[in-house]
C-alpha cells in the first residue's frame, strides 16, 4: 500500500497540474485571458510572447503531425514552440549540450543516454506536474526508463513495435505463401523463395551518423527469441558479457538472414549493399516485386509512397516477427522520451502538456494516416484508424506478449549508440561475429 505522505504529495502534484496556483512547476500565469475553446488548456496558464525550443530527430515531412498536435496549445497559452528537427540529432544534441547551448526540450529514443545526461548534471528534473502525469498514464516499466536515483527526468511520447516483417498480401496470395508462425517456418519460407532464384529479403542499415542501428534490432529480436527475456535483460544490463554465448548465437542467427547472399539484398545489390542502403528506402523493392520480406518496426508505415494500400489485403502489410514456437510471444519495441534542459515556466507548461492524455489524443487526430501510437493509457485506442496501428495494439495487448524495450537504447551511449552501431556496420560488410562482439564488449564503460 502507498504511504499516506506519498499519496498526499501525489495529490498535491495533481492539484498543481489542474490548477497551477502557486505551485511553480508547470508554469505560472503571466496575464491575459485564454481564447474560447481552451477549456482543456486552462491548467497551463497564459504565457503570451514566450518561446520554447523543441529539438528532435523528426524531420519533414514526418514533422507536420507533431507540429499540428500542439497548435491548440500554442493558441491557448500564447507560447510559441520552435520545432527543430535534424537528421544528425544523435550527434548534434550532445554537441549542443556540452557546448552550453542546449534546447529547452529534447526528444530521446535512448533511455541509456537520458541516464547519462542525468549523471553529468545536464538534464533538469521534471516538475511535479509531469511526474503526476507519468504515474497516471504509464506503466511502471515505462516510468522506470526516465527515473534515475528515484527522481523523474521526463515522460514518454510515442511507442512502437519493432517485431514486424513487412510483406505484400497480394504477392502471398498469388504465390501461395502463408504467414510464418515460428522461426523455423520463417526460415522455410525464405528458402522457398530463394529456390525460385529470387532474393527473399531486402534490408538497409544506413541512417547518417546513426548508421548500423537496424543491426541492433535484428540481434535483439534473436536474443529474445533464442534465449528468452531474462537472458536478454542480463545482457542489456551487462550482467553477462556482450560477447556471451547467447549473444554470439543471436548475432549469428541474424547473420543467417542479413549476411546470406542467397537471401539479400533484393532489388538493391549484394550483401554489402545492406550497409549503404538507407533504412527508409530498404523495404521499397517489395512494391516492385524485387524482394518479399523486410524486417522493420511499425513506424516504417510512414515510408511507403503515398497511395500505397497498407492493409491485410492490400499492397503492403506486416506480420509479427515469429517466435521460436507458439508458446511465447516476445515483443521488441521502443519509444521516445522528452527531457528538459531549462526550467522556465513556459518550458514546464509545454513539458507537462506533452505528458498529458490531451496531447496524446491531439497527436492521434493530427496523424490521420497513422504510423503513431503511444503507451499513454489516456490515449483513446478506438480512434486509431490505421491498420498497422491497430495491429501494433493487438500485438501489445496479446496475453502471451512479453514486451522488452530496445536493448541498445538502454545501454550506455558508448555502447548502444556508438560501438554497437559501428561494429554492427563492420559486421555487415565482412567482420566476423566474434571480432564484432569482442570490440563492443571492450567499449563497455568500466
Amino acid at each position: 500500500m502507498r504511504p499516506k505522505p506519498l499519496l498526499q504529495a501525489l495529490g498535491a502534484a495533481v492539484a498543481c497540474a489542474l490548477l497551477l496556483t502557486g505551485c511553480g512547476d508547470a508554469g505560472s500565469d503571466t496575464g491575459g485571458t485564454m481564447p474560447s475553446g481552451c477549456e482543456d488548456y486552462q491548467s497551463y496558464g497564459m504565457h503570451k510572447g514566450k518561446t520554447v525550443s523543441f529539438y528532435t530527430a523528426i524531420v519533414a515531412p514526418e514533422d507536420e503531425p507533431h507540429i499540428n498536435s500542439y497548435k491548440n496549445f500554442e493558441r491557448c497559452t500564447g507560447i510559441t514552440v520552435e520545432f527543430q528537427g535534424e537528421r544528425e540529432f544523435d550527434t548534434q544534441v550532445q554537441v549542443r549540450i556540452k557546448g552550453g547551448n542546449p534546447p529547452d526540450l529534447a526528444v530521446f529514443a535512448q533511455p541509456g543516454l537520458v541516464k547519462q545526461l542525468v549523471e553529468t548534471g545536464k538534464a533538469v528534473e521534471a516538475p511535479v506536474t509531469v511526474t503526476a502525469n507519468l504515474k497516471k498514464f504509464w506503466s511502471e516499466s515505462w516510468q522506470g526508463y526516465v527515473t534515475v536515483n528515484g527522481k523523474v527526468y521526463g515522460a514518454p511520447l510515442g511507442a512502437n513495435v519493432k517485431s514486424f516483417v513487412w510483406y505484400s498480401p497480394k504477392e502471398f496470395k498469388a504465390k501461395g505463401y502463408t504467414v510464418p508462425k515460428t522461426l523455423d517456418e520463417l526460415k522455410a519460407l525464405s528458402d522457398k523463395i530463394a529456390a525460385t532464384g529470387a532474393k527473399p529479403w531486402c534490408a538497409g542499415i544506413g541512417s547518417g551518423d546513426a548508421t548500423g542501428w537496424p543491426v541492433t534490432d535484428w540481434m535483439e529480436e534473436m536474443m529474445l527469441r533464442l534465449s528468452g527475456p531474462q537472458a536478454y535483460d542480463d545482457w542489456v544490463n551487462h550482467k553477462t558479457p556482450f560477447n556471451s554465448p547467447e549473444a554470439t548465437a543471436a548475432l549469428d542467427a541474424a547473420g543467417e538472414y542479413l549476411k546470406n547472399p542467397a537471401y539479400v539484398n533484393g532489388g538493391l545489390g549484394d550483401v554489402k549493399s545492406v550497409a549503404s542502403t538507407q533504412f527508409q528506402d530498404a523495404g521499397l523493392p517489395i512494391l516492385k516485386g524485387q524482394c518479399t520480406l523486410h524486417r522493420q518496426g511499425s513506424f516504417y508505415a510512414q515510408n511507403w509512397p503515398k497511395g500505397t494500400d497498407v492493409s491485410p489485403d492490400g499492397d503492403i502489410y506486416a506480420f509479427y516477427f515469429p517466435s521460436k514456437d507458439d508458446t511465447s510471444k516476445p515483443v521488441l519495441g521502443g519509444g521516445e522520451f522528452v527531457v528538459a534542459f531549462a526550467d522556465r515556466p513556459e518550458v514546464k507548461a509545454f513539458q507537462t502538456f506533452l505528458a498529458s492524455d490531451t496531447w496524446a489524443n491531439e497527436k492521434v487526430k493530427a496523424t490521420p494516416g497513422g504510423g503513431w501510437i503511444s503507451a499513454n493509457t489516456g490515449m483513446d485506442a478506438s480512434k486509431l484508424t490505421n491498420p498497422i496501428d491497430k495491429l501494433s495494439a493487438q500485438i501489445l495487448q496479446d496475453p502471451k506478449a512479453v514486451f522488452r524495450y530496445d536493448g541498445s537504447d538502454q545501454m550506455p551511449a558508448a555502447v548502444g549508440t556508438n560501438a554497437f552501431w559501428k561494429q554492427g556496420t563492420n559486421w555487415v560488410t565482412g567482420q566476423s561475429t566474434q571480432a564484432t562482439l569482442d570490440a563492443i564488449e571492450k567499449a563497455w564503460p568500466r
